[in-house]
């Protein structure tokens, strides 16, 4: 009996556990086996192999029974995960739906969530920029949060690396605040967007218009042929699952390149329960999985492990992961494990019109826009409010004749064409300030179906937010206003926080194990061999998108890990 135990245990042991298998986990199970771990990838949702579990990817509109629209009845069961934009009949099946995984909302808060083999890499909205200094130095600049364990030349080399086998596109701008990296040929501006940059920079000396820099394979190189991806076909039905690898996805790239390793086992319908600590090795020894489908316990063990399973849910495993020595959640000796959660805000919004370049118009399609990276408060504090916003900027014209009617009514306006005015317009991404007060926490009382407790979700915006969209709305007013567009409006979306799907922290990098829970190389300071590399390990936010960052932070802890923790 006792070598039949041994023989068990031995069959569930691994050289290196990664919970998650969304951009961060796709990352970590990429660069472990890489370097020749036994690697174990735990999922809670179901499989999703790459072209062969993307049903709608090739369908026609009339081919959806809605024509891709929700039905009410849906919409009406689905409240939160309804108001995201990507939530529509072609990809609804990639998404969480409230009733099945329901949390609690001490303050109003949009949890969108897919659960499934590749996360929401598969959802994702594909924007990737670097971070500088300016970035990095802000919180010590500024006195919020605590000050970042890491530099931007810490990251470089990093961001490096996972821009040459995810695929960038982009343009070296030479701006200091937005470091160039390793490109693709860039998507182009329109002639408006083209016309806005031209007037920003006659009109100020420090602010940028630029295409933005999206994980789009523009040039298809060698390593993403070895990955079996082709050229971006600009169909911009992205949220489908792209037939081509066209974009960045853990299904398209870093999970099938683990797997032809030899080294990686993927066990999707396992919802990590909690890590296992032993107390008398002063280590995590590996995991508690609950099956999704049959409720079984099962544990699994390693040396290594990494803690991928998107920010919100991994503050809920560490949380739940309890011990005598760790009461209050693994590492959280210093009571801080789940607070100081950040976002990015994105109430805000302007439109405009432009009634030049009349002789043009646009063709086709594309799955990025231009871009405003960060101008305020970036070389020194010049507003009442901290840190800034970067802004999204698109220009199109379109048809004016409307797509009403039915059969030959609509087949005659579809065939004329009248052109109106250019439409222009911009949404901010703010960086919010992380606070003790925005937190999350475990629900002592409600429980899911696997036994996990609910997580309790208190997050809201604060005077900051509120003068950074006055700010946004009127700088952005003046800078249409110079350049020519009329009939501005603005608008504040006043969405809960969440909808922006960037939520970050609560498992905070830092210097000091008093007022953070992990060092610059992503380890927990109270236990060595646990690491954690997705959204929850964010000291702040910035403005820019945070995916190519999780990334390049997984990519350089597994060689950290590797070098030292196994050694």
């Amino acid at each position: 009996m006792a070598n039949l135990n041994i023989d068990s245990v031995k069959e569930r042991t691994y050289d290196a556990i990664v919970i998650g298998s969304g951009i961060s986990g796709g990352w970590s199970a990429k660069e472990l086996t890489e370097r020749g771990l036994k690697t174990l990838v735990l999922e809670r949702g179901r499989d999703v192999k790459h072209n062969v579990d993307y049903p709608t990817t090739n369908m026609m509109p009339w081919e959806f029974k809605h024509r891709g629209q929700i039905p009410q009845e849906i919409q009406d069961a689905n409240p939160v995960v309804s108001r995201c934009y990507a939530f529509r009949e072609d990809a609804m099946h990639f998404f969480v739906k409230d009733n099945d995984h329901p949390y609690v909302q001490e303050k109003p808060f949009d949890w969108i969530r897919g659960y499934q083999v590749g996360g929401k890499s598969l959802l994702w909205a594909r924007q990737t920029q670097r971070w500088s200094d300016f970035d990095f130095e802000g919180p010590k600049r500024d006195n919020f949060a605590v000050d970042w364990p890491i530099r931007y030349k810490d990251l470089a080399p990093w961001y490096s690396h996972v821009e040459k086998f995810a695929g960038i596109s982009g343009n070296k701008d030479g701006i200091p605040e937005l470091p160039d990296g390793e490109f693709l040929p860039p998507i182009e501006l329109t002639c408006v967007e083209k016309h806005f940059k031209e007037q920003v920079s006659k009109y100020y000396q420090n602010r940028h218009v630029i295409i933005a820099r999206c994980a789009h394979i523009t040039e298809p190189q060698e390593i993403h042929k070895q990955q079996g991806r082709a050229q971006c076909q600009h169909r911009t039905l992205c949220q489908r699952g792209c037939p081509f690898g066209g974009y960045f996805s853990s299904n398209s790239s870093t999970l099938p390149w683990a797997a032809r390793t030899g080294k990686m086992t993927l066990r999707p319908n396992s919802v990590v329960h909690s890590i296992i600590y032993d107390e008398t090795k002063g280590k995590a020894t590996g995991v508690q999985v609950i099956d999704a489908l049959t409720k079984e316990s099962v544990e699994y063990y390693a040396p290594i492990i990494f803690v991928n399973a998107a920010a919100l849910n991994t503050n809920l495993i560490l949380l739940n992961s309890k011990s005598n020595r760790f009461q209050n959640g693994l590492g959280n000796d210093n009571g801080l494990l789940g607070k100081y959660v950040a976002f990015h805000n994105y109430r805000a919004r302007i439109s405009g019109e432009y009634d030049g370049f009349r002789d043009s118009t646009t063709k086709g399609r594309r799955p990025t826009s231009g871009y405003i990276p960060r101008f305020r408060n970036v070389y020194k504090q010049e507003t009442d409010f901290l840190r800034g916003y970067a802004a999204g900027f698109d220009a199109g014209r379109y048809n004016e004749m409307g797509q009403d009617g039915l059969g030959a009514t609509l087949k005659d306006k579809l065939a004329q064409t009248k052109l109106g005015p250019w439409r222009v317009g911009s949404h901010m991404m703010g960086e919010t300030i992380p606070k003790e007060t925005n937190y999350v926490a475990l629900d002592s009382a409600l429980k899911d179906e696997w036994g996990m407790p609910r997580l309790k979700i208190s997050i809201d915006y604060d005077d900051n937010d509120e003068k950074m969209i006055k700010d946004f709305h009127e700088q952005l007013t003046e800078m249409y206003t110079k350049a020519g567009f009329t009939n501005i409006q603005t608008f504040d979306s006043k969405q809960a926080p969440g909808l922006d799907i960037h939520e970050m922290g609560g498992v905070r990098m830092g210097r000091d194990p008093k007022t953070s829970l992990l060092n610059e190389w992503n380890q927990l300071h109270a236990c060595k061999n646990v690491f954690v590399t997705d959204g929850a390990c964010m000291t702040s936010t910035s403005t820019q998108n945070p995916s190519l960052t999780y990334m390049a932070l997984s990519a350089r802890a597994v060689d950290y890990a590797v070098k030292n923790v196994k050694a």
